[in-house]
């Protein structure tokens, strides 16, 4: 039993930090301050443990407190992406769910939770694992553990779908009879049931895929919905019982309207809403996740020049609507929608925001401050403030000033503990 215990504390360095309550004082040139939009200098985060104790310009310094100088840098909090694909990689994106295994899916879910923290993003919200159930639980729960480096994560398990629906692999051999990506619920009593047995598998949240496929004629962009208000109200309503909220897969109306009206926590992609949808977003303060970075990267990798072309006009309507949507005073929080593409490399998210009229204050608070509301852990992460947990990141120059500051994380610190340096 005593070499059983020796060897949990040897494989879990995250376990053993927090039982001595390490202290560390982080000092770099600058420090974030997320709310106020602005740095200031220089500045120090005092660390007791997983926690933040103080965060300033200047913070006691406890007789043998490790200091960590980070030089030219900006201390800011970990950043969160709130859509993500971890069981996705790039490449065939259409056929890895079908040739590809569950536990080598897992294996694949592992390194990219590894490779978004080593690229400073400390939380995350996966958006569905494409058909892999609930491995994204045992991802999950295996990073809480310190069995494997990775982002705190909300899961939801396989999104929700209707048959013959946006994901359930339609138009392939229907002799092999694929499962979707998705579990399917063809009705509210389905919907209700596939919400309660991913809840009892481990699910933070709920999925649910209300539009698809999408398209763009004359400037009019349109998407079929697959669910309907009510619908949807039902999923909100027995998600709120059990303390659970529901995101949407929506690009267009009437599905980003019926969503909005039904109370989800958030409408993500979010390509085309009405000015009554935008109305009751803000007044709900359900979250617009654009995911411009996706959009970014399959016109760079099209099949063809005119499906490059038709990607484009995609992403410069998006682009348009956004600003109507800003306008409007829509809540937004920040998601990438990666795993198609590179793991890692998702900063390059609130770089388009920024480049499609996001000021980056703006951009930050609806990374920070809106990511930890909408992950339900805003009295946790996405500030430096006493009694957070102690998700610290350094990046060199002001975020602020430039915002692709953030794709050249140079220190991570996750719970207390140092991942990059």
């Amino acid at each position: 039993m005593k070499i059983a215990s020796l060897a949990f504390v040897l494989l879990c360095p995250a376990a053993l930090l927090a039982q001595q309550s390490h202290t560390v004082v982080l000092h770099a040139a600058r420090i974030l301050d997320v709310t106020a939009g602005k740095t200031l200098s220089p500045g120090e985060v005092l660390v007791e443990g997983n926690k933040i104790r103080e965060a300033g310009t200047h913070v006691t310094h406890p007789a043998g407190a490790e200091v960590i100088d980070l030089g030219d840098t900006t201390l800011m909090p970990g950043l969160i992406d709130a859509h993500t694909h971890l069981f996705l990689h790039v490449g065939n994106e259409a056929n890895q769910t079908v040739d590809e295994g569950v536990p080598e899916r897992t294996l694949i879910a592992a390194d990219a939770a590894k490779h978004d923290l080593l690229a400073g993003f400390t939380a995350e919200r996966d958006m569905g694992t494409e058909g892999a159930g609930c491995a994204d639980v045992a991802v999950r729960n295996a990073i809480n553990r310190g069995l494997i480096p990775g982002p705190r994560m909300r899961v939801s398990c396989n999104a929700i779908d209707i048959t013959g629906g946006h994901e359930d692999n339609s138009g392939k051999n229907p002799e092999q009879h694929l499962l979707s990506n998705a579990d399917r619920a063809d009705s509210t009593d389905e919907i209700l049931r596939a919400i309660r047995e991913q809840r009892k598998q481990g699910a933070d949240f709920v999925k649910m895929y209300e539009t698809g496929r999408d398209s763009l004629h004359d400037g009019v962009f349109s998407s079929p919905y697959q669910y309907t208000q009510e619908q949807l109200a039902a999923a909100v309503a027995e998600a709120k019982r059990t303390g659970s909220r529901v995101a949407v897969h929506a690009t267009a109306e009437p599905g980003t309207g019926y969503a909005a009206a039904a109370g989800v926590a958030s409408v993500d992609h979010a390509d085309f809403l009405s000015a009554e949808t935008m109305k009751q977003m803000k007044e709900k303060d359900i979250f617009a996740v654009p995911t411009f970075a996706i959009s970014e990267y399959f016109a760079e990798h099209a099949e063809s020049p005119a499906a490059t072309q038709r990607r484009r006009e995609s992403e410069a309507f998006h682009a348009a609507e956004f600003k109507k949507q800003l306008a409007a005073g829509v809540p937004f929080a920040v998601g990438s929608d990666v795993g198609p593409f590179p793991h890692g490399t998702q900063a390059r998210e609130m770089e388009l925001m920024v480049k499609y009229g996001m000021p980056s204050a703006d951009v930050l608070r609806a990374d920070l401050i809106n990511g930890a509301k909408l992950l339900d852990w805003e009295n946790s992460i996405g500030q430096l403030k006493p009694g957070f947990f102690a998700d610290v990141i350094a990046v060199p120059g002001d975020p602020v000033k430039d915002i692709t500051a953030l794709e050249h994380v140079q220190f991570v610190m996750k719970n207390g503990e140092v991942i990059k340096r």
